[in-house]
């Protein structure tokens, strides 16, 4: 506000007093002319504090006024109803402190033993006119709390209750990690209806947790989902309702969504290659042609790194280390982009085919950063065309359970193995892993020879 004294008005008697002009396009709505409130105090900083509550307050009842008159248009009847509700609370709560109290419902208040704060509150109102009303029913906590939706919670847990959990995200898993979530929300509204977040019952839960075990049984030759979608669903809206209502203070509040869960089904294993599998089948780059061209990198990067796709293709010209004794990778967390896990942070040296692949792209894969899902798309239709897959269960991750057995094979300390795959090491930790000639020197025990012709075949498809 640039003039600071505006809407106030110094008295006679040295108080300060809230003065406003009811706006020309609220007048059919508002019949004052002028609006006119004690601020009870002859300090000019309290009065602008309180003012500011009141021009709040105003404008929030006069749009409120405003979208009633306008009808419904593109909202439905119900948005625009929990619309001015929500616009009526909020102005009680604001009309409340400008008058030196915290906004606390009738009932409650009705509830002290002590009537002393009642009485205190009721002596603040003025005659009854209507502009008063409106002051009387923040006072005295008369305006009911709205319902909040469960659509309209989401957007609250995602916008102001979940903000921890994003810090330091891309905005690539930020999408991915609302879609998982949305998809919860999303069902349950398919199947039970956008309630009330208080009008949630038991029973609406175990209705949801009964079409999902619908979902769970195979029906018209139809291929039944696993229990881990289901328990995910459930897992989601129930963190959703604990956290939602933490957030709004009713942190004993029951979830209706309790012990709602199914028995863990387990996940396939993915399979790894076969060391005869890659090196009949991918050192020949050949069988790339058409690919693009950062993406064949990727592919070799991989074979003799154990990385996850993620990892080398968000990797930074500054964590690709090709000069000095040892090339290496440094697998490091961003200012945007999180890691899976803090023992993803490692240092992996380069060898064979991934050392050769990584000096052709000093700078990254800017093509595919923060773009996972592009990249994941693009390999695993190239593997099926290509017939590079030798079962149905195999994906573009057996790589990394190739790298991982050969290890465990050639009898790499269990330590290093945890370190160079970015897995929590569940034994006592001592030192640091080993230096980085000791890591190279481990690698190249299981290292897949590379074909003489190979670089020149690299640099003829890429």
């Amino acid at each position: 506000m640039r003039d600071k004294n505006r809407y106030l008005q110094l008295r006679n008697d040295g108080r300060w007093h809230y003065v406003r002009r009811v706006p020309g396009k609220y007048r059919e709505f508002d019949q004052r002319t002028f609006i006119r409130k004690g601020l009870d105090t002859k300090s000019v900083d309290v009065a602008r504090a309180r003012r500011d509550l009141f021009v709040e307050a105003d404008d929030l009842y006069w749009a409120s006024l405003s979208s009633a008159a306008d009808g419904a248009g593109a909202e439905s009847l119900n948005a625009l109803q929990t619309s001015q509700a929500h616009r009526r609370y909020e102005a009680a709560k604001r009309r409340a402190m400008a008058k030196g109290f915290i906004y606390t419902p009738n009932a409650d208040l009705l509830e002290y033993p002590d009537i002393t704060e009642l009485v205190s509150r009721i002596k603040t109102l003025p005659e009854k006119t209507l502009p008063q009303k409106r002051e009387a029913e923040a006072v005295l906590g008369i305006v009911p709390k709205p319902s909040v939706n469960l659509s309209a919670a989401f957007e609250i847990y995602c916008k102001q209750i979940a903000v921890s959990e994003l810090i330091g995200k891309s905005e690539a898993q930020k999408k991915s990690w609302r879609k998982v979530k949305l998809r919860a929300v999303n069902n349950f509204i398919t199947i039970v209806g956008d309630l009330p977040m208080d009008g949630i019952t038991r029973e609406h839960a175990r209705e949801f947790y009964n079409w999902w075990a619908g979902r769970l049984i195979p029906q018209d030759n139809k291929k039944a989902l696993t229990t881990n979608s289901a328990n995910r669903d459930l897992g989601n809206i129930r963190k959703l309702y604990r956290q939602y209502w933490e957030f709004e203070g009713d942190e004993m509040r029951e979830n209706p969504f309790r012990n709602l869960s199914f028995a863990k089904h387990k996940l396939k294993d993915i399979p790894h290659f076969e060391d005869d599998w890659i090196r009949s089948r991918f050192l020949s780059p050949a069988i790339f042609k058409g690919l693009n061209g950062e993406a064949i990198l990727l592919v070799y990067a991989m074979i003799e790194t154990g990385c996850r796709p993620s990892e080398l293709s968000n990797l930074k010209a500054e964590n690709i280390v090709l000069e000095g004794d040892v090339p290496h990778l440094r697998i490091r967390p961003q200012n945007d982009r999180q890691l899976k896990s803090k023992a993803s942070v490692r240092d992996v040296p380069l060898v064979g085919v991934s050392l050769e692949a990584m000096k052709r792209a000093p700078n990254g894969f800017p093509n595919y950063m923060d773009r996972g899902n592009l990249l994941s798309a693009s390999l695993m239709k190239a593997f099926r065309t290509r017939d590079l897959f030798p079962s149905e269960d195999h994906r573009i991750y057996s790589f990394r359970h190739s790298f991982e057995k050969r290890m465990l094979e050639a009898g790499l300390d269990y330590g290093l193995r945890c370190l160079l795959m970015g897995h929590q090491n569940s034994r006592p930790s001592y030192g640091d892993g080993g230096s980085m000639a000791y890591r190279r020197e481990e690698l190249l025990k299981i290292v897949h020879p590379v074909p003489k012709q190979f670089e020149n075949d690299l640099a003829a498809v890429i």
